[in-house]
Parts: structure tokens; sequence; C-alpha cells
């Protein structure tokens, strides 16, 4: 992680700068996606409505210095629509993982839905909305909309977690995309990034640097929900506590 003593005024400024740009772009594109979502199928909505997305990586890239690397690209599935599980440290991973895999479905909160202009395009990507206030009946969405999606040859998007953790930091994974790969029949493809170093969660800030994403080789069902579950967390923590180690030692070199 960046060190305070880092944070400039200018960094400051460009980060302002890219919160003003990136909600404008979003304001206007989503109006646009809403006008011609009538007119699309699901994959051409899909890929216009990460237009958008696009745009902000590469304002990231030009405006704030955040480079993004991905390992593991031959692990993306082809033909085959799969329990896509990540950590959760920012809204970075929410748009980049739709370029990588698309058309996809992302389990999220419904109140994200209710956003003006952001939550009803987001609506376009038919993501699975879920009352977390009530987990027994999230759970049955889960399964029963999850299931539906994979076999539409939608992949599906969960974070175990459930919620944002700091950098560096894996939090409790619940068995929720585990129990909806193998009742569905399908592979969990595991992703750990480090994004939260250079967005992190809840703060205008955009540090400079490298976000590394990296893409597991899926993983099957074979001795039930919680040895899948066990599995996945077990190869995400050590992925993200890897990448957390790199960052730290490149941020001592400086």
């Amino acid at each position: 992680m960046m060190k305070e003593t880092n944070i400039t005024p200018g960094l400051w400024l460009r980060s302002l700068l890219f919160f003003i740009l990136y909600n404008l772009m979003g304001i206007v594109h989503s109006l646009l996606s809403l006008a011609f979502a009538p007119f699309q199928t699901r994959l051409q909505r899909h890929h216009f409505v990460n237009h958008w997305t696009r745009a902000t990586m590469w304002l990231l890239r030009h405006l704030n210095g955040i480079e993004i690397e991905v390992e593991g690209r031959e692990h993306l599935p082809q033909d085959e629509p799969v329990v896509i599980m990540a950590n959760h440290q920012s809204e970075w991973e929410t748009f980049y993982l739709q370029l990588l895999v698309s058309p996809q479905a992302t389990v999220l909160k419904r109140e994200l839905l209710w956003v003006p202009f952001f939550g009803w395009a987001l609506a376009l990507l038919e993501p699975i909305a879920i009352d977390r206030g009530k987990p027994v009946n999230a759970l049955k969405t889960v399964l029963r909309v999850g299931t539906q999606r994979l076999d539409q040859g939608v992949s599906v998007v969960i974070y175990p977690e459930g919620t944002r953790q700091p950098p560096g930091q894996v939090g409790r994974f619940n068995a929720g995309g585990a129990r909806l790969a193998c009742q569905a029949g399908r592979r969990v493809l595991p992703v750990a990034h480090n994004a939260g170093d250079c967005w992190p969660a809840r703060s205008l800030l955009r540090r400079p640097g490298r976000i590394r994403l990296v893409i597991g080789a899926p993983m099957d069902c074979v001795g039930g929900v919680d040895a899948l579950t066990t599995q996945v967390e077990h190869w995400i923590r050590e992925t993200a506590t890897a990448l957390m180690a790199e960052t730290s030692r490149a941020e001592s070199e400086r």
C-alpha cells in the first residue's frame, strides 16, 4: 500500500477529476444504454453498457497512473458458463470482471438498482439482486436465478466475502457460490486481485500503481459444497496474500 506521506495535492486533484468525469460519463452512457436496449440482444447490450467500463479503465491509466496486469487468461472459459468467485476490495473488480467474462450476472444487493442512472444501466445486465436483510431468501434467489442464468449460458459472479475488505485482507467466505456451482453442475473460476491498493473502497482517492488480477484454474465440485468452498477460499486467500507481499516489497524499494 502507498504510504500516506505520498498523498500530494496533485494526487487529490487527479482523483477528484476522475470522480467528476467518471460520473458524468456514467450518467450520459446510462441514458444511451437505456435508449438502445430495446433494439439489442443480450450480448450486444452487455457490450454496449461496458463501453463505460472501458472508458473508466482508460481514465485510470492516463489520468491516475493506474496500470492493470492480468495473469491466467488461459483459464478463462471459452464455451461454458462458470461461477466466478473473487475477493472484494473495491468497485474496480465489479467493472473489470465484466470485460473478462461476458455476458455475466453479478450477485448484488438490490439497493444498487435504485441508484439513479448507474442502477438503471446496471439493471440492463440482468444481475441477481438479493435482499441482504433476509439471508435465507437471498440464498434461495441466488440458487434459483443463478441456475437459470447458467443454463442460459451466462456466467455468475459472486463475492463470497459479502462486503468489501481493506487491502491485503480476505474476509470470511460464505458457501453460496460453491453451493450454486454444485447444484448447477458448473465449475468455479477463482479470481484474486489487489485493486484496493489503487482504488480504495469508500474513498475518493485513486492511487497510482499496478492492479494485478490473477485467474486460477477452474475448480470442479468433487468433494461437495464444503470442500469446494475451502478449496476456493484457500486459493484466493493465498494468492491475495502473495499480491499484498509484492505490493509491500515494491513500496519498500521506492
